[in-house]
């Protein structure tokens, strides 16, 4: 378990590396806290997956637990997969990091280029020639995706290094960090990568559990717009059961990669961490690629009791 020294360390450590150069409130939503993010009611389950990839192709990676109880289902959970724009509310909550070490501010204006524009910039577009906040990068980066808000953020931060910095800060000594959007989205070796399990424990790490280095306020702006975004509605969205709040961010790639991690939270109890990755065929649709990831949503949740 992490101490509040350690949360100290995290936060001076992430300075040093240059990470620093209506409804429910969000922190309702996100539910009752974990203190104990990593220890497990015991091994895994092996979920079955087969059927599925049989099915429509491809191959699925997921990781999930229950933190009411502990319990952990696993398919492929310690396989690579490219995380796509998943990555993006890691990378917003470097930010904010830099923000609680005094590095960064929420109001600072940055201005946005013609020069930054890339595919996919539905915040960023509409403002080249004026000016952005750090806080409007972020949140366009988490809840439209946007390309160039992120390329933006991570120049901010001080490059690849420092986003490097922030995973290993908390804990995270697997996940690759190789290039900038959008050539982060091809597959190439191991580049850009990251587990199904390494996922869902940075994501109980940074919004589940009581020791997260992230302060409650920076913790309830990346809630909120994880559970505000669009995108990915067939996703995991579409395998949660009626009342439950989903704070979560999708990942794309135009040739089959299809992912979705995030917090689902019952509406009692405490919430399950989840991340699915799935690499479709490149033939298959993105309706049918977003009905994997709904479909497994729905199998984990069964297998965790909650059907």
């Amino acid at each position: 378990m992490t101490t509040g020294t350690d949360r100290r360390s995290v936060l001076t450590g992430l300075g040093a590396l240059a990470v620093a150069a209506c409804g429910p409130s969000p922190e309702a939503a996100a539910g009752p806290q974990s203190d104990t993010p990593h220890r497990l009611a015991g091994p895994p389950r092996q979920l079955d997956l087969s059927g599925l990839e049989a099915t429509y192709g491809g191959r699925i990676g997921l990781d999930g637990v229950d933190t009411t109880n502990r319990r952990r289902v696993v398919w492929r959970s310690s396989e690579r997969f490219v995380y796509c724009s998943t990555f993006k509310m890691y990378l917003a909550a470097a930010t904010l990091l830099r923000v609680q070490a005094g590095h960064e501010r929420l109001d600072r204006a940055i201005p946005i280029t013609r020069a930054d524009m890339l595919n996919h910039a539905p915040t960023t577009e509409p403002a080249v020639g004026s000016t952005l906040t750090v806080q409007q990068l972020m949140q366009g980066t988490v809840e439209l995706s946007d390309n160039p808000a992120a390329n933006i953020l991570i120049r901010e931060m001080g490059g690849l290094d420092a986003l490097r910095a922030f995973y290993r800060g908390i804990g995270d000594d697997s996940t690759r960090v190789d290039r900038l959007e959008p050539e982060m989205n091809r597959l190439d070796g191991d580049k850009d990568t990251i587990t199904p399990a390494q996922s869902v424990d940075n994501i109980e790490r940074l919004l589940v559990s009581a020791e997260t280095p992230l302060s409650p306020s920076s913790k309830a702006l990346l809630t909120r717009w994880m559970i505000d975004t669009p995108t990915g509605p067939g996703r995991i969205k579409a395998g949660v059961p009626a009342g439950w709040t989903l704070a979560h961010k999708t990942g794309t790639g135009g040739y089959g990669p299809t992912n979705d991690i995030g917090v689902l939270t019952p509406p009692s109890g405490a919430p399950i961490t989840l991340a699915i990755y799935y690499h479709a065929d490149r033939s298959s649709s993105s309706e049918q690629n977003d009905a994997v990831i709904a479909e497994a949503t729905r199998i984990t949740l069964k297998a965790l009791g909650h059907d």
